[in-house]
């Protein structure tokens, strides 16, 4: 099955460049709300998944045993900037559980954020992996580790007690049966797996509604959920999309970038939830499409609508502020 061109990046009155993708969105039950391209194709969620990664560190009552609030609990489902605030909150964590930075296994490397990296390059000599954009969700797995009794030394290898619990929780998730055939290994070095882009986006609706799920996990879905919407700046950083996202209908979205072009949100008020994989890896039509489709469940005209469009379809600029294209979603998004 060929994708559709979802997204088209114009310059001048032509069409320079054409992304080609996939979209679902699902409800609580499973339903197919809306759907472009091949959404059974498997896809790795990379780091749009962080927040199903995140669950054991509530339900085996870590976060609680740590004191942990929104913040700590956004950032354990973060990919973030390496900004102060975040680098500070994730040493905290690990501090929590008597750990530090050695603990992590995350590797080390200088902010995606161009101002970020620019502050850091002129205060440090290096990097450590407290800057990686996953320590809060490393940190998090430390503390989980910890307080089930488990040493977290290798906690990021497929075989250890923490990796096999996530594996099962995803599986519970998605519906898909995760294993060595469908493995692959993340940018932080955990275990990636690929799944049905339509079973990612039903994961993350049942996490939102509470819908098939033991009550245990679903509080802890839920309560993941609300912290990511409270403290979205914990969730990415300053001006990241997934923070702006968030920042446009304050409670209402959730949203999660993942690399290589995929990204996932949640309405829970509508019970909905969105999945997105641009095919050819690009983040820009990745976050066009996302925004494209929230703005579609928010009233007519109304002041979130007008703000999703707008990022979903936007203008470019070159070095002098001069409108030389635009990036724009094609009519493959609205079937």
């Amino acid at each position: 099955m060929n994708n559709p061109i979802t997204v088209e990046v114009t310059r001048g009155q032509l069409v320079e460049s054409r992304h080609r993708g996939m979209a679902v969105v699902v409800d609580g039950d499973g339903r197919m709300v809306f759907s472009a391209g091949d959404v059974d194709a498997a896809v790795f969620p990379r780091s749009a998944c962080k927040a199903m990664q995140a669950l054991p560190l509530i339900e085996t009552g870590a976060a609680d045993a740590y004191g942990f609030g929104n913040r700590e609990l956004a950032l354990a489902c973060s990919s973030h900037s390496g900004e102060a605030e975040h680098v500070a909150t994730a040493s905290a964590m690990l501090k929590a559980a008597g750990r530090d930075l050695q603990t992590l296994e995350c590797g080390a490397h200088w902010s995606f954020d161009q101002a970020t990296l620019i502050n850091q390059a002129r205060s440090l000599d290096r990097p450590t992996a407290l800057h990686n954009n996953c320590s809060g969700k490393h940190a998090g797995f430390v503390c989980a580790c910890c307080h089930a009794g488990d040493d977290p030394a290798g906690y990021s290898g497929y075989d250890h007690p923490l990796q096999q619990q996530i594996r099962a929780t995803m599986e519970s998730l998605t519906g898909a049966t995760l294993g060595p055939d469908n493995c692959g290994t993340d940018g932080c070095s955990i275990p990636t797996y690929a799944v049905s882009l339509k079973g990612l986006a039903f994961g993350f609706a049942k996490m939102a509604t509470g819908r098939g799920l033991e009550s245990i996990r679903a509080r802890a879905a839920r309560r993941l959920i609300d912290a990511c919407m409270a403290e979205p700046f914990y969730v990415a950083g300053t001006r990241r999309f997934c923070t702006r996202l968030m920042q446009v209908a304050p409670g209402r979205i959730f949203a999660k970038t993942g690399a290589e072009g995929v990204f996932c949100a949640v309405l829970p008020e509508k019970g909905l939830s969105f999945a997105v994989k641009c095919e050819d890896g690009t983040t820009r039509a990745a976050e066009t499409m996302i925004a494209a489709l929230l703005a579609r469940h928010f009233d007519r005209d109304s002041a979130e609508q007008q703000a999703l469009k707008a990022m979903a379809n936007h203008t470019m600029k070159n070095w002098n502020g001069i409108e030389v294209g635009t990036v724009r979603v094609t009519d493959a998004m609205f079937g």
